[in-house]
């Protein structure tokens, strides 16, 4: 028997009403355990606030304004089949693939026939698939968790195979239908985008030296976007940091990649930057228009050129290497790619190496250093201290999730962001505090306009939006607030860009926060006198 999206609806409300990880992982597993194998890929993107898998490149755009005016029409009075969970599915399917004259009025109809049909509970939680505000604590961890319980496996082979795969619910059928034997067979798939390997920020040398055990590799943090390279003799596919594919919108690199990349077979990982005069990179904002365009590109190529830096291989002629050491991946890169097109790098057990590295890179215009240690794996989705990043200052990436209008010069403008930062226990953006520095004339224009297309609802000050657009911030403190349910606070917050490469899961979580407001005691003096 089909299951009901009542159900669904029933478990989100379920997992909104408790705050315990271990409760919603149980009430997860219980309700996979339960699924036909075909239900089981949309509910698990449905419980993550997501109406497609995340490697998924199908759109709805149905803004938060349309959802508002078919919500307004209410349920349906007439006796109805109750929706399912494929029906729902589908209908998303429906939606995005809706194209061409007349298309508007076609996904506005798909939405409304849903909505209609719904209950007011039903309603309520294909709402927040829609806007990807599930607000239930069913983050990707949590899920993963109920993901292994209800098959029995190892939550390490979980994490795993959707690192592989990018499709958490493709993860969650192969476990509950193959079981440990299944999951284990899950490999690497050429054309299919890995989740990049994350890691920690650092602002003292001697915690790198000290975690890496004395001698670590330092290469260039470069102010670019990082993006993989997939090739198979001729054919070169390029995907972003969000794992969507952006080889239309770059033929430069894959046309370098053709020449400059031996191999018959292979997924290298590096980062797209924008150059300028004198090989300085340019702007970040400049480099996102590059990603976004898929018109007219040759002219867009000729306007901002990119520089190609790679700094890891993942797969090579049948072989995945995520397992072997950072030291021996990079010996396979550097015998397999033209060194023009090598990250900057060093190998070191120096202080004053190091700082003088460092300082190479902030000459060069670019934002500070990564140190891996030569003994770590590739572990894609994962933050740790393997991998550092070095600043010499502080930022987090936040998301906007309202702002309000300016004044005096700024009238006209939403010109005061709301920023917020994912508490992942309660699944929803907590405040950080407003800032109305850091964008020009410009972006601020821009932005507005952005912003409004993302409006769910209004007052006479404030536009409050989608969570979607996200920001990296610079910040001198973070300092406790009794004024937000965060209750933190950024002292001199400053946007330094729009992080277009990045998604509002993508954003800092509450818990980062805590860490870095209970570390700045200790860092203070260090942070006032440069890294140490």
């Amino acid at each position: 028997m089909a299951a009901p999206f009542a159900a669904f609806a029933d478990l989100c409300e379920a997992l909104e009403a408790t705050t315990k990880r271990n409760e919603k992982k149980h009430l997860i597993a219980d309700f996979l355990q339960k699924l036909d194998p075909e239900e089981v890929v949309p509910t698990i993107s449905f419980l993550i606030g997501k109406p497609f898998p995340e490697s998924d490149e199908r759109v709805l755009e149905i803004g938060g304004r349309t959802l508002w005016r078919l919500g307004e029409s209410g349920q349906s009075t007439l006796l109805v089949e109750p929706l399912t969970i494929l029906e729902v599915a589908k209908t998303f399917d429906a939606i995005a693939r809706a194209s061409g004259p007349g298309s508007r009025a076609r996904k506005e109809g798909l939405v409304g026939g849903l909505l209609r049909r719904a209950t007011p509970k039903e309603a309520k939680y294909l709402v927040r698939i829609l806007t990807g505000e599930m607000r239930i604590g069913a983050v990707e961890g949590v899920v993963m968790e109920g993901i292994s319980e209800a098959s029995k496996a190892d939550l390490t082979l979980v994490r795993r195979a959707n690192m592989l795969l990018g499709n958490l619910g493709e993860v969650a059928g192969i476990a509950l239908t193959q079981g440990v034997e299944g999951l284990k067979g899950v490999g690497l798939r050429l054309f299919n985008p890995v989740k990049p390997m994350l890691a920690e920020m650092s602002y003292d040398l001697r915690e790198v030296f000290e975690e890496h055990g004395g001698r670590t590799a330092f290469e260039w943090k470069f102010d670019g976007a990082r993006i993989q390279v997939h090739k198979r003799g001729d054919e070169v596919r390029t995907f972003s940091r969000r794992l969507s594919d952006v080889t239309k919108s770059l033929p430069d690199i894959v046309s370098l990649a053709r020449r400059e990349i031996r191999g018959e077979e292979l997924l290298v990982e590096g980062e797209a930057v924008a150059t300028g005069e004198g090989g300085k990179p340019l702007p970040f904002q400049d480099l996102m228009r590059r990603f976004r365009r898929v018109h007219d590109v040759e002219a867009m190529i000729r306007e901002i050129p990119l520089r190609l830096y790679l700094f890891d291989i993942l797969y090579l002629k049948g072989r995945l290497l995520i397992d072997q050491p950072y030291s021996m991946r990079w010996q396979v890169l550097e015998e397999t790619v033209n060194p023009s097109l090598l990250a900057p790098r060093i190998v070191t057990t120096s202080m004053e190496e190091t700082k003088e590295f460092l300082d190479a890179a902030l000459k060069a215009g670019h934002e500070g250093l990564m140190a891996k240690a030569l003994d770590s794996g590739y572990t894609p989705g994962i933050r740790g201290k393997r991998w550092f990043k070095i600043k010499p200052f502080e930022t987090l990436d936040l998301v906007i999730i309202a702002a309000d209008w300016g004044y005096g010069r700024r009238s006209g403008w939403l010109s005061n962001y709301h920023l917020a930062a994912l508490d992942e226990d309660a699944g929803e953006f907590l405040s950080l505090g407003k800032t109305f520095k850091g964008l020009t004339d410009e972006e601020f224009e821009a932005m507005t306009s952005r912003l409004q297309a993302l409006k769910v609802q209004e007052d006479d000050y404030t536009v409050y939006v989608k969570p979607t657009v996200v920001v990296e911030v610079a910040y001198n403190e973070i300092q406790r607030s009794p004024h937000y349910k965060s209750e933190f606070a950024l002292r001199f917050a400053r946007i330094l860009r729009i992080r277009d490469d990045k998604g509002p899961r993508d954003v800092d979580t509450l818990e980062r926060v805590r860490a870095l407001y209970r570390k700045q005691f200790e860092a203070k003096a260090r942070l006032r006198s440069g890294l140490t």
